[in-house]
């Protein structure tokens, strides 16, 4: 199987989703597009998004029955101590 790789980093990702989700009002915010305002503003997520990786470290039990928890840990934690924020 031949998996796709992210462009960006998961902090950046996470980061872009929650502020679309407060700035879009396909969220709980106004702007009909947001795009423009998440590309300026998702750097005022990264704490945000950083905290919700953290809380993934720990599978659940439905994720245990189908996946390793050792992959699984060692996979959030190169997300959280992944520096490289894209630029992009």
């Amino acid at each position: 199987m031949t998996w796709d790789t992210a462009a960006t980093a998961p902090v950046e990702r996470i980061a872009r989703v929650l502020a679309g989700h407060e700035l879009s009002r396909n969220g709980e915010g106004e702007l009909r597009s947001a795009a423009d305002a998440v590309d300026m503003l998702w750097p005022e997520y990264t704490a945000a998004a950083l905290a919700i990786l953290k809380t993934m470290r720990e599978p659940s039990g439905r994720m245990l029955a189908v996946g390793d928890a050792g992959v699984w840990e060692r996979m959030i934690t190169a997300a959280i101590e992944d520096e490289t924020i894209s630029e992009s």
